[in-house]
């Protein structure tokens, strides 16, 4: 037996609530640019409103910083080796794309971590979608799995490529034993390839300038500094989140369970001088792979169809409910906040790890307040403090925060050409329809036109304007007139995705500070699962229950 270990230390809910309180203070000031949609960019003339500096100094000074960073000794390593230890792994990219395949199995080895120390077998997958992390847990980890999803259509779709996977699953293990060396040879490519991309200590050695700082950031008086902060300093605030609060300061587990152990290895940022101790899988947990990869009988998974909200009654949805795990890959909108109330409110669930997404599509408690709604539940905020801020970030802010930082920095740059078209294009429709606000989307239509003025056609025609109105030499005029200011679309494109992270940061936190509320969470955290370039929605909301 091992001795008992702690869990990685978390800040309590007045450091978090201080946190919050200052990133409030820079938000109220840089909130603008977040919110900016860069459809009105030329219409609404953003840029001198908002911004007081020239896009060539503000691209320089972004591109400069960028390659110091770039630069800099990367002491980067690969976020997990999970499930690399022994020849067991289904090819899990023949069943799904490479992004997924690198989510699925971090996750997984946390749920599987979390189950161990509860001594729990089901699961129950929120938002399981086409099923990919469900029959992962069931195959690989020998769980009983709940798969939840509100489209019958991906239910159905889950059920059937279950069973094709449950098929190869005996063959791949058989096949896996003769195929050790060739993993090995895989192994060492996959971290030739990871050593070349230097991305994410890269990152975040640029992520060093503070709020106080960043408050200024726009304005001309503070641009010789600004080289130094271009990317703020919100990403590692995140990852050095992890502080025991009083309460949980003696919250201890035996053998199975250490996050510290089992987490991916820079998942958890440590807050001293102190390394995070070498890996070490349990006994119990090295002998129920073991026993799974060898056993069929193991495999439950059981995809469901149901809406889920704040109020659904799992017991009505799983009649055969018990002390379970409640978790959720990439839970769209109010889903994933929808997650953290049911967990607080059933029993049942000893744990909830949570990794949400689309932001914009959450509801928003303060975004319409003279708008009558019986709604009572909302996706933000969730915690007291920003309820009582009456906070509120908008749609396109939270638009903004799905923007990929790290895809951007490692040259996965935005696609600025096609955003320049659609800004242009609402200013010929302002002057010659007289609409000043078009809710219709375009769509596609760049990636399908041969020019700028193919470009407009098409997309008169889809929004059914009259394209006799807009002569040729009318769009060809309006596309000369703003080419040389493509540069301001650019450099403040790139503003938004130097915010995104705090948006981000704000929901997150709302988030944490929620579970911190309430008296039967035990631990609770924000930890960086995935790798950021592959994943950006890269952070989990984990919280455990007291184990009795």
């Amino acid at each position: 037996m091992e001795a008992f270990c702690s869990l990685p230390v978390t800040p309590d809910l007045s450091t978090l609530r201080a946190k919050l309180q200052g990133l409030l203070q820079f938000l109220r000031k840089a909130l603008p640019i977040s919110s900016a949609h860069t459809v009105d960019f030329y219409t609404e003339s953003v840029w001198e409103k908002l911004v007081d500096l020239s896009p060539e100094t503000v691209l320089e000074v972004l591109k400069r910083s960028t390659r110091e960073a770039l630069a800099r000794p990367s002491d980067t390593r690969p976020l997990m080796e999970a499930g690399k230890e022994s020849g067991e792994n289904v090819k899990l990219d023949e069943f799904m794309n490479l992004k997924k395949s690198h989510e699925v199995q971090a996750m997984s080895e946390l749920i599987c971590s979390i189950a161990d120390y509860y001594g729990i077998k089901q699961i129950i997958d929120l938002g399981s979608g086409k099923g990919y992390l469900s029959s992962y847990l069931s195959l690989k980890y020998g769980l009983k799995v709940y798969g939840i999803d509100s489209s019958n259509t991906n239910t159905h779709g889950a059920q059937e490529r279950n069973r094709k996977l449950k098929k190869h699953w005996s063959v791949y293990y058989t096949r896996s034993k003769l195929g050790v060396n060739e993993l090995a040879l895989k192994m060492a490519k996959e971290k030739k390839v990871q050593d070349q991309i230097k991305n994410k200590g890269d990152i975040e050695r640029v992520c060093n300038n503070s709020p106080a700082n960043q408050e200024m950031m726009f304005t001309s008086a503070f641009l010789p500094d600004f080289s130094s902060s271009v990317i703020s300093n919100i990403r590692k605030q995140m990852e050095n989140l992890h502080v025991y609060s009083h309460r949980e300061e003696n919250l201890c587990f035996e053998n199975a369970f250490s996050l510290i152990d089992l987490l991916p290895i820079n998942a958890i940022e440590p807050t001293s001088s102190s390394q995070i101790p070498k890996r070490k899988m349990s006994e119990a947990n090295k002998e129920r792979r073991e026993t799974t990869s060898k056993s069929n009988e193991t495999y439950i998974y059981s995809p469901l169809t149901s809406f889920i909200t704040a109020d659904s009654e799992l017991h009505d949805i799983i009649k055969d409910l018990e002390d379970c795990l409640m978790v959720g890959l990439h839970t769209c909108g109010d889903l994933a906040p929808n997650t953290l109330r049911i967990f607080t409110s059933n029993s049942e669930i000893k744990g909830v790890c949570s990794v949400g997404c689309c932001y914009h599509l959450l509801s928003e408690e303060f975004e319409n307040p003279h708008k009558e709604c019986t709604q009572e539940k909302w996706g933000f905020p969730m915690c007291h403090y920003l309820k009582e801020e009456k906070w509120c970030c908008g749609r396109n802010a939270r638009m903004s925060a799905c923007l990929a930082l790290e895809r951007v920095a490692v040259g996965q740059g935005l696609p600025t050409e096609s955003l320049f078209y659609r800004a242009v294009l609402q200013d010929i429709i302002k002057d010659c329809y007289g609409i000043t606000k078009c809710d219709q989307h375009v769509g596609k239509i760049y990636s399908k036109s041969l020019s700028f003025l193919d470009y407009v056609r098409k997309s008169l025609k889809k929004l059914g304007l009259d394209e006799s109105k807009v002569p040729e030499k009318v769009i060809t005029d309006y596309y000369e007139k703003y080419k040389p200011r493509m540069n301001e679309l650019e450099a403040f494109n790139m503003l938004k995705v130097v915010l995104a992270p705090c948006i981000e940061t704000l929901i997150l936190l709302d988030r944490l500070c929620y579970l911190k509320e309430q008296e039967d969470t035990a631990w609770s955290a924000l930890v960086k699962l995935f790798d950021p370039v592959k994943s950006p929605r890269c952070y989990a909301v984990i919280a455990l229950k007291q184990q009795h």
